[in-house]
């Protein structure tokens, strides 16, 4: 299934997509794709109905596809030809940072550069949506407590993450860098979340072009390894790091100044696309 929100900022409808990929509204079957909608009972009941019987819904303002996200979960450097090209070397364990839940937005929201920004940069990642919660979840058994996969961009603002004395999270966390969807596939329709191809452009010009296949820790590693040190729930998110092509990666560097249009996706879970202004 692929899952959907659809409306003004805060006021998004449930919707699924059909087999014309026209969206249905699943507003009379749940209150959103959140929460206990997105364990294995709630994806069950939405899958037992037929989205052709559904309310067609008019096509406008694609939200992020999860509501009310409890935990925004990030895995920095998880893909060695990114270490390589920020400099830093290969984690001997996953990096593990939060990015503010605020900082979420819909897949084609305008992202805005922070004031005071001299090094917004982009990262096209594979985002995994929990549905089973759970603690210490055993690795063989990680993939069950997934709902589905989604496209992320994490947007990074460069100086304020690295150079501005703290941790990441600041670098991280600014408002709309997060843009998330356009829709949850469900795990079902995923058969591997580590043979994925992935990209980005700015302003047509492509600068990653990757596959999961060659993260560092695999997906359900990570679901087991996050879950040694924080409770996992329905809704939580976890974004798996991004292949190299950022614009701190190029030579020399390039940041975002405003004006331009990113694209970007994930075979099989969607494109994006943001134009790029400032806040």
């Amino acid at each position: 299934m692929k899952l959907l929100r659809i409306g003004d900022a805060g006021r998004e409808k449930p919707a699924i997509l059909d087999s014309d990929n026209r969206p249905r509204d699943l507003s009379a079957l749940v209150s959103d794709i959140a929460g206990d909608t997105l364990t294995p009972d709630g994806l069950a009941k939405i899958a037992s109905v037929d989205p052709a019987t559904l309310p067609l819904l008019e096509e406008g303002r694609i939200g992020p596809c999860v509501g009310h996200v409890g935990k925004f979960i990030c895995i920095g450097l998880n893909y060695s030809d990114h270490a390589a090209e920020t400099g830093a070397e290969v984690p001997k364990e996953p990096v593990i940072f939060l990015k503010a839940t605020s900082a979420i937005c819909g897949p084609n929201d305008d992202v805005k550069i922070p004031r005071g920004s001299v090094k917004t940069d982009w990262e096209v990642e594979l985002g995994v949506v929990i549905g089973k919660g759970g603690s210490y979840i055993e690795e063989a058994e990680a993939l069950d407590h997934v709902a589905g996969y989604c496209v992320i961009n994490d947007v990074s603002e460069r100086e304020f993450q690295i150079e501005r004395g703290g941790t990441w999270d600041k670098g991280k966390g600014c408002d709309t860098f997060g843009p998330t969807g356009p829709w949850l596939v469900t795990r079902d329709e995923v058969s591997d979340p580590q043979n994925l191809k992935m990209w980005l452009e700015v302003d047509g010009k492509r600068y990653q072009d990757g596959s999961t296949e060659t993260m560092v820790f695999g997906v359900a590693h990570l679901v087991s390894y996050v879950s040694r040190f924080m409770s996992l729930q329905p809704g939580d998110i976890i974004s798996t790091g991004t292949p190299p092509g950022v614009g701190m990666g190029q030579k020399p560097p390039i940041y975002l100044k405003g004006g331009e249009v990113i694209e970007l996706g994930i075979e099989g879970l969607g494109v994006q696309r943001q134009n790029v202004g400032k806040a």
